[in-house]
């Protein structure tokens, strides 16, 4: 098993560049966001890996067997696929048990095979006491999770997912999130997973890969994605943060109101740009005796509370806005003389 590469995949539609240059390779086993605003060539390229869509550009490799190129794709039906859509698409006339079995018939198995590995499929996705209802009869998340065990019972080689939870409330989003990973992590099946909900990604991805005006930006885990962000896109799209652009000077990189070393920054740019977290930042009353990357006096500009935390902005004398997220207890009033700061460790670059 070779899992699945993309390889310098482009799509174009007349004179728009929907998908460049597009270099992914991904384990088998492993689980991919493909993760972006609308518009951004995400779900373009699933289409490309499904079949629906002819790359004008590069190569899809499965298991390496090229099946889509610009010299010809082996049709949706052969490529050993399953996809589930935003709309679910199961069968309304037919039970839970005939919607999971479905593509075992068309295969034409044995009926005990069928049998058994739709009672074991029912059962991974807690569905088992539910198999003679129809999915009129479902809630959503229960539609979501027929959808889901239909496309693994066949044993996919890729299982593919266009923003399966789109459609269902907030709530319900958050729990099909664990149990979308939880079941990747019972069955390891290669999955590519499209959505524009950054909490999805990190809940159930083994990598993200951000992608941006039809290029990825940046392919990482959650975590670095999330605490290393490579380029001013990725830092404002993955959660919320402070781009704070500073310019090279005799005694270091030069911001509004500090001054942090130039050694700290790679590139020979004259303008130097730095993504802080907002949860990265600590405010305190008095002057921080430690040594600090960054450490500003200012005010509380504004604040909100949250109940899990204080969403402050905070305005330094030299004018600069940062917001600043705060523990429950840690309350200023609007106004408030403040000192901000961060440790070196949390000042990232990005370009």
């Amino acid at each position: 098993m070779q899992g699945l590469i993309l390889k310098d995949l482009g799509r174009r539609f007349g004179a728009v560049d929907a998908v460049r240059d597009v270099n992914i390779e991904l384990q088998p086993g492993e689980f991919l966001s493909l993760l972006g605003p609308s518009g951004c060539g995400k779900t373009t390229t699933l289409r490309m890996i499904a079949g629906f869509l002819a790359p004008t550009s590069g190569s899809i490799i499965l298991d390496g067997v090229e099946v889509s190129s610009p010299r010809g794709s082996l049709p949706p039906e052969k490529r050993g696929m399953s996809m589930i859509f935003q709309s679910y698409a199961i069968w309304p006339n037919m039970t839970v048990a005939q919607n999971v079995a479905f593509g075992l018939n068309l295969r034409k198995l044995d009926k005990a095979e069928i049998r058994r590995r739709t009672g074991e499929m029912l059962e991974a996705v807690r569905l088992n006491a539910l198999a003679d209802r129809y999915p009129s009869e479902l809630s959503g998340g229960q539609q979501q999770r027929v959808a889901l065990a239909r496309a693994l019972v066949i044993r996919p080689k890729l299982l593919l997912l266009d923003e399966p939870l789109s459609n269902l409330d907030a709530s319900l989003r958050e729990d099909m999130r664990f149990e979308i990973k939880r079941i990747h992590d019972e069955f390891r099946i290669t999955s590519v997973y499209v959505t524009h909900d950054q909490s999805e990604a990190m809940v159930t991805s083994d990598r993200i890969a951000v992608i941006n005006q039809g290029r990825v930006e940046q392919i990482d885990t959650p975590y670095e994605i999330y605490t290393k962000p490579r380029t001013r896109f990725v830092a404002g799209f993955i959660g919320r943060t402070n781009q704070i652009t500073g310019r090279r000077g005799a005694q270091g990189v030069d911001f509004d109101g500090f001054t942090l070393p130039g050694a700290a920054f790679t590139g020979a740019e004259p303008e130097v740009f730095i993504s802080v977290r907002p949860q990265s930042l600590h405010l305190s009353a008095e002057e921080p005796v430690t040594d600090n990357a960054l450490k500003l006096k200012g005010t509380i500009a504004g604040r909100a509370f949250l109940g899990e935390t204080w969403d402050y902005v905070f305005r330094s004398d030299a004018g600069l806005e940062l917001r600043i997220t705060a523990r429950p207890h840690e309350v200023y009033a609007l106004g408030a003389p403040v000192w901000a700061r961060a440790s070196s460790d949390q000042v990232v670059q990005i370009l």
